[in-house]
């Protein structure tokens, strides 16, 4: 029965759409990734895929521990390339040059002018050209810093004194020095999986839709419901196909696209903390590159599950296969309308929505907080845990559901 159903969905135009789709929007995160620029010692720039070879080869020159001696050495290299004549031309070549003698300590000085900025929110490009060795002691200390300056100005008003100890002590708890390593493949390939697990719930909840809504579009409900196994096997083989089919494809594309992202791109550098990078510098989650990846695979998982199951039980519910679609949408374009609001319970609200979730590497550098049982809690575990529990007790709803549709 089970294989039947799946048989129905992905036989239809529709389906084989879907999946056509599905394999396109893999795809073209693909290229997103492929992005970046390499510019060679005579400032000719190469892009996307050509790129990847020279410029790992240059940015592994400096992996190692990423201690006080190291930073100094970075900043004297910075140091000593803008001493260079070129980098004193106002030359359009001249400019790609000394870009191209960069290239190997870039990563590193993204990191230099998140630690050395002016201000917690503060960033400024140029910022690592213009520091000297003696400051290298501030590196780590500075990220503590500014926070704490952050938290007694701008955002006085935005975290209690608890949160804000919460905060100050996940930062502190943070283990330094940490290793640095070419690891472009991994921070590429979380770039690029929150917009797939964002747009992924919209193609899985089309192909579910009709599961328990296509009997009545059919006018199939009267034989249906009338066989032997039609209120309860028949019944369970239907959520049994939807959960499968959300299961497999959702795995299917994630892990086709993390296979392709970490093999162009490499895949070293996984043990390095997510703060390594520039988008996860400011995280408040000490957790590697790999393990940030796993959380993303599983948070996009458990988003797509529930708004499949939450299109079926509509489905279910309303016998329309059209109504039933009409949510992952919504779900999947409402943050984009409602983000921040700056009042402070609206946006612990919106926080929750099932695309935060989805979207885990964004939700992994957003100082979200909630207070349960007296201890404060990050939003990550709030949501896995709400749509966890929530997505398991949809289950037997939609089997009721469905199973006591009344005969018109």
């Amino acid at each position: 029965m089970v294989r039947f159903e799946i048989k129905k969905v992905l036989s239809r135009t529709g389906g084989k759409i879907a999946l056509l789709l599905l394999l396109a929007l893999v795809l073209l995160e693909c290229s997103f990734a492929f992005d970046g620029t390499y510019v060679n010692s005579e400032g000719v720039s190469t892009h996307g895929i050509a790129a990847v070879r020279p410029l790992r080869a240059e940015q592994k020159k400096w992996e190692g521990l990423l201690d006080e001696q190291r930073i100094a050495q970075v900043i004297g290299e910075l140091n000593r390339i803008e001493s260079l004549p070129e980098a004193k031309s106002e030359d359009l070549i001249d400019e790609e040059i000394t870009y191209s003698r960069k290239q190997g300590v870039s990563a590193i000085r993204l990191l230099l002018n998140c630690s050395y900025a002016t201000g917690f929110r503060d960033y400024d490009y140029y910022l690592a050209d213009s520091l000297t060795p003696e400051q290298a002691k501030d590196f780590y200390p500075n990220r503590i810093r500014l926070l704490k300056a952050w938290l007694a100005g701008e955002a006085k008003d935005q975290f209690s004194d608890e949160e804000k100890q919460f905060l100050i002590a996940r930062y502190e708890a943070l283990e330094t020095p940490f290793s640095y390593a070419y690891n472009e493949g991994w921070s590429q390939l979380l770039y690029v999986l929150d917009p797939l697990n964002a747009t992924m719930p919209i193609i899985l909840c089309f192909l579910v839709a009709g599961i328990f809504s296509g009997e009545f579009t059919t006018k199939a409900d009267a034989v249906f419901y009338s066989a032997r196994y039609g209120r309860n096997k028949a019944v369970t083989a239907k959520l049994k196909a939807g959960v499968l089919l959300t299961t497999v494809l959702y795995f299917a594309a994630a892990l086709l696209l993390s296979a392709i992202v970490l093999t162009v791109m490499g895949a070293d550098g996984a043990d390095c903390p997510i703060q390594a990078t520039r988008s996860g510098w400011k995280s408040l989650y000490n957790w590697k590159l790999w393990q940030a990846w796993l959380l993303g695979l599983l948070g996009g998982y458990v988003g797509s599950l529930f708004l499949s199951l939450l299109t079926m039980l509509i489905s279910a519910a309303t016998r329309s296969t059209v109504i039933s679609v009409v949510v992952p949408f919504a779900a999947a374009f409402l943050p984009s309308f409602l983000s921040q609001t700056n009042v402070v319970w609206l946006d612990k609200l919106l926080y929750l929505l099932p695309m935060n979730l989805s979207s885990t590497w964004t939700t992994l550098r957003t100082f979200s907080l909630y207070r349960i049982g007296g201890r404060v809690v990050p939003s990550l575990p709030v949501l896995f845990a709400v749509y966890g529990i929530v997505s398991a007790c949809l289950l037997p709803v939609i089997y009721r559901v469905y199973r006591k549709q009344q005969l018109k």
